[in-house]
């Protein structure tokens, strides 16, 4: 059987073998008014500028942490390759100072009572981290 042909612009459902363009959801003559596909321009701008300032703002957030732990670990390393000849006690501040010869060396001696080098004030935590209290 040869197959009649329908012209294009015909909206016939070959399924039910009926013309249903009265029932579709957009115009299929050619008065029908144009379709024209919605600007996401603006919406996907606004999405990618949302989401970048959502980045930078976690990214300085992490970088800030970051200079943080930093700081804190040159701290504690200074301060445990000072001299000292005591144990320190947990919730005490110490003081850091520099000797004649440029060497760090942790006191209980604060910096109003004597006239070295001081560099800073450090308290032990309960993990034995040294924390700067200046």
């Amino acid at each position: 059987m040869k197959k009649k042909k329908i012209p294009d612009l015909v909206a016939f459902n070959e399924e039910t073998q009926e013309y249903d363009g009265a029932l579709r959801p957009y115009g299929s003559s050619v008065g029908s008014p144009v379709i024209k596909p919605l600007d996401t321009s603006t919406w996907r701008n606004d999405g990618i500028q949302r989401v970048n300032n959502q980045f930078k703002s976690k990214f300085e957030e992490i970088r800030s942490q970051y200079e943080e732990l930093i700081q804190h670990f040159n701290y504690n390393d200074l301060v445990y390759n000072s001299k000292f000849s005591f144990e320190p006690t947990i919730g005490e501040t110490y003081h850091l100072y520099k000797n004649k010869k440029e060497e760090s060396f942790l006191s209980i001696i604060s910096p109003d009572q004597c006239s070295f080098n001081y560099i800073g004030s450090f308290r032990l935590n309960t993990e034995k981290m040294w924390i700067k209290v200046d």
